[in-house]
């Protein structure tokens, strides 16, 4: 057990600041994690003053509740020793002096790891998780752990314990979850990159609902270790999530170990595909306009849309992942607990969950027939023959369609939203469309399409065949240029 978690200082303004600009700070924080840590390497500016422009846009927005924990005195000293690294001429890496905010589940040596839950709001793991020891190698600095929804086991971010995410675009609205803080922490420019979880959406949903690009790679492609599943080595994988796509090829290269550097691809001859019956049956309306408008700026690129519509079969994937995450959630956790000694039993890790997730875990000891169990694991099988077929079938490049049926939605724990007016289970307005990419096991990148016009952002997601990974990411360069940008939540613009 470790020591209690520091909060988030009320005040922690560097000592400089008062000959460091609050203009160059909000610059700063403006800056990609590719052009910062260049900055940082050439000698342009030091790692302590871009630090400490994150650090005041986290205090400034520290009514987000995007950190879980942050300890901003740690920070500035590691990067203050980056600064000397770098001022000694020893060697530095890719990520030279770049802070990064960590989901509060993904394993932390230096820092708590509380999963979002009471119970182990102390725990203290031995080791990082294994998709940060390439980072931490190539010189980022954990600037924090972030808020999530309890135990990753929902969409909103709402945590009854540690309290609500909030959506700097609209705070009464959810940025989504579970890698809610995450996503916040990019949008409001506390760091240009940060890193997530997706079991069932739990990167691309908040990556729609903030207005950012966030990676769901092939399963496997980034190592897992470290952070507490949900399922047996099916559906869980961290990734990335950024406000632009040479931030998320950045990342991808470093965990990967690639040197070469990902270029973007022609979109000339590209094959996008959509399935307006399924993936974009009963959507919000303005979500329907700008993804209608999102591929007319695709087509004026040379993309060529194809109508292909989904199979039956890949039509079941959300119905098949709900399956069997009920079947395994509470023994994957066990596991965990077990393995990482973390101190706690399953039965005090229920017994201390907040009230708007004790039903859904008291129902996971129940979960259903064995045969229910063993149907779905052989469909999964089915639909991930299925889907390489799909792609091969239609010659796709990526599957495209909004990942979820509606922007953000006001922040609570409802099973059921409204969209034009019509109630909706959470699970279709929600599962529906983003089950597909971790079902299949696609390669899934969400891109900014547009903003309502009350003005919340929505996302397009882009799902390519098992493996593409790569050249998924170089499409994804030429297709945010094809898509344009969308306007930055107003407090960032604010000083």
């Amino acid at each position: 057990m470790g020591a209690p978690v520091d909060p988030i200082p009320s005040n922690p303004l560097p000592s400089n600041s008062r000959t460091f600009s609050s203009g160059r700070r909000s610059r700063l924080a403006e800056l990609s994690a590719v052009a910062a840590v260049a900055a940082i390497r050439e000698g342009e500016i030091k790692a302590e003053d871009y630090a400490d422009a994150l650090l005041e846009r986290a205090a400034r927005g520290a009514d987000l509740n995007a950190f879980r924990t942050l300890r901003a005195d740690a920070v500035r000293e590691a990067a203050r020793e980056a600064d000397r690294r770098r001022l000694a001429g020893r060697p530095l890496g890719r990520l030279h002096g770049l802070p990064l905010p960590v989901k509060d589940s993904i394993n932390t040596r230096e820092l708590p790891t509380s999963n979002g839950t009471r119970s182990l709001q102390h725990f203290r793991p031995r080791e990082d998780a294994g998709v940060l020891k390439p980072l931490l190698a190539q010189g980022a600095l954990i600037m924090g752990k972030t808020s999530l929804h309890e135990l990753s086991c929902g969409w909103t971010s709402n945590n009854a314990t540690f309290g609500a995410v909030r959506n700097p675009y609209d705070t009464t609205r959810t940025p989504g979850g579970s890698s809610g803080g995450s996503a916040v922490a990019v949008a409001a420019r506390m760091a240009p990159l940060a890193l997530g979880e997706d079991t069932y959406g739990s990167i691309r949903l908040p990556a729609s609902f903030c207005g950012l690009v966030g990676l769901r790679p092939t399963h496997g492609r980034y190592p897992n270790d470290g952070v507490m599943p949900l399922s047996r080595d099916k559906f869980d994988q961290v990734g990335p999530l950024a406000r632009c796509v040479e931030d998320i090829a950045l990342f991808d290269s470093v965990v990967t170990h690639r040197e070469s550097p990902v270029t973007a691809l022609s979109l000339a001859g590209v094959r996008i595909g959509i399935s307006p019956r399924h993936l974009a049956a009963g959507i919000d309306p303005e979500c329907e306009r700008l993804v209608q408008e999102a591929l007319l700026r695709l087509r004026a690129a040379d993309v060529t849309i194809v109508t292909a519509e989904l199979p039956p079969i890949l039509r079941e994937a959300s119905e098949v992942e709900r399956t069997i995450l009920g079947h395994e959630l509470l023994g994957s956790m066990a596991d965990f607990l077990e393995a990482e000694h973390a101190g706690v039993t399953l039965d005090e890790l229920i017994e201390q969950a907040g009230p708007n997730l004790t039903p859904l875990l008291l129902a996971a000891r129940h979960p259903g027939p064995r045969d229910a169990y063993d149907a779905a694991l052989h469909q999964r099988e089915r639909i991930r023959v299925a889907a390489a077929a799909y792609f091969r079938e239609f010659a796709l490049d990526a599957l495209a369609f909004p990942p979820s049926m509606m922007p953000a939605f006001p922040q609570g724990d409802a099973a059921a939203v409204s969209i034009a007016g019509h109630s909706t289970d959470l699970f279709i307005a929600i599962g529906r469309n983003v089950a597909l990419g971790s079902c299949a096991d696609l390669a899934s990148l969400v891109l900014p399409a547009g903003m309502t016009a009350s003005g919340l952002p929505v996302g397009l997601e882009f799902d390519a065949p098992r493996g593409s990974d790569q050249r998924l990411l170089a499409l994804g360069l030429s297709l945010e240029g094809a898509l344009g940008p969308i306007a930055s939540p107003i407090s960032t613009t604010t000083e």
